[in-house]
């Protein structure tokens, strides 16, 4: 039951490929399945573990790593999707697993309702964001994970169990960011609120005043991230707090300059030249950071946290301290400039509150998050490595579906609750019916 078959194995190498957005991973599993609906999602895992086969639902494919691989049986999101329920007097919505994030956020809008918070982009399933811990930036609000108030999974032997708080509470506890391990999310119900406006403020600023003020800047507003560009002191922050109105969304040819030709088609054409010509990145660089000047905008949450991204890349993403942020990204930068590593793209700086969830990369405790980027198909492992070596001196914690070489021995120092997890997972899925190659090496076996 740890694995499928030499037989399947055979097979599954003349299936089709599927791959996730980066392309860095690919998988040929044995079977796709695409059930509409939680009775035949339960028949499809009952039929996998019945004939041996490990069982992985993918999302939209927007994790690094290859935490959704299987060789086995592969289960397609795209037809248990919709909103099933809103439910307002209690101030929740009820969603299918593979419901995008996109869908979610307009037919909440459109219901005068919203998320509380959530992460810069919104192509990615429900379930597949929660699963990793998706999560955006915020001084009281958390990730996607923190607003869910119920669960329904489908667990090793098809059987379907829904739990929340006070319903089987500490399998909800666990599987708001289970990794796939525990079950196949069939159901989320989120927490939601009256929609809301914010005010977005954007302007560069330097690297030394930012990490200056970066406690000031993350305690003073509601949401708080900022972009240093590699090989320069230019920085892009972004100040999001709540207003009363009225809305003043971006004029849409400034927002297509912005957001499409300088964000996505010059830049795509930067990482382009610098892949090809790897000398040329600190001048694209020091042009980078002067391309998008100061800019104010006031919208529903959703047009304001999220923004297109179009140009392909790779992403290791740490959780450190909030208090080593600043010690960390200086390390980083120091890094860089004394390195022969050429960076095209911006390191990205968050922040999250403590949460209560067992393997959530904020769990018990204050949280930045800096995540480094390189350009798909350039070379990374070297500048990744440099990089994860300062993050675990700070007892960083990896996002869970972004690169990283860290083990179950490292997981489990910097995780108060990981034995808590893996305790769990041992007790629905003994046989391994969700396991696969990353979830051993992150969770032992």
């Amino acid at each position: 039951m740890n694995g499928p078959t030499a037989r399947t194995a055979r097979t599954a190498r003349n299936g089709p490929t599927w791959r996730n957005w980066a392309g860095n991973v690919g998988t040929r599993p044995l079977r796709t399945v695409a059930p509409s609906s939680t009775a035949a999602l339960a028949e499809a895992v009952r039929r996998a573990a019945e004939d041996g086969l490990t069982v992985k639902a993918v999302g939209s494919g927007h994790s690094f790593t290859s935490v959704a691989a299987t060789t086995g049986v592969l289960l397609r999101p795209e037809r248990l999707s919709g909103v099933r329920e809103i439910d307002r007097e209690r101030g929740t919505v009820t969603v299918a697993a593979g419901t995008p994030l996109r869908q979610l956020n307009e037919v909440l809008a459109g219901e005068g309702l919203s998320l509380t918070n959530m992460g810069d982009i919104m192509e990615q399933t429900v379930s597949g964001a929660v699963s990793t811990g998706t999560h955006g930036t915020g001084r009281e609000s958390a990730s996607i994970a923190a607003q869910i108030r119920g669960l329904e999974l489908v667990l090793a032997d098809g059987s379907v169990l829904r739990c929340s708080a006070s319903e089987h509470g500490d399998v909800f506890a666990a599987a708001r960011i289970g990794l796939g391990a525990l079950g196949v999310i069939s159901e989320i119900t989120f927490a939601v609120e009256p929609v809301f406006l914010l005010t977005a403020r954007e302007e560069p600023m330097g690297f030394d005043r930012v990490t200056a003020e970066f406690d000031r800047l993350a305690t003073e507003n509601e949401h708080f991230e900022f972009y240093w560009f590699p090989h320069t002191d230019g920085c892009n922050t972004k100040r999001n707090n709540r207003s009363p109105g009225p809305a003043r969304p971006l004029p849409r040819v400034r927002g297509w300059v912005d957001d499409e030709l300088l964000s996505n088609g010059v830049f795509q054409a930067a990482c382009a030249l610098g892949k090809a010509v790897p000398g040329a990145v600190p001048g694209i660089a020091r042009l980078s950071s002067r391309a998008l000047s100061a800019r104010t905008y006031t919208d529903v949450p959703y047009r304001v946290f999220t923004s297109p991204r179009r140009v392909r890349f790779v992403e290791m993403e740490y959780a450190v301290p909030r208090e080593a942020a600043v010690a960390a990204l200086r390390e980083l930068k120091a890094m860089v400039e004394r390195s022969p590593h050429r960076v095209s793209f911006p390191v990205e700086v968050r922040v999250a509150p403590a949460d209560d969830i067992p393997l959530s990369t904020a769990g018990g405790r204050e949280t930045a998050y800096i995540a480094v980027h390189t350009y798909r198909g350039t070379p990374h492992e070297a500048y990744f490595t440099a990089a994860e070596r300062i993050m675990t001196a700070h007892g960083g914690r990896p996002h869970w579906g972004k690169l990283h070489s860290r083990d179950a021995a490292y997981l489990a120092g910097v995780y108060p609750r990981f034995a808590e997890f893996t305790a769990l997972r041992d007790r629905l899925d003994p046989g391994r019916v969700f396991g696969n190659d990353y979830l051993r090496r992150v969770l032992g076996d």
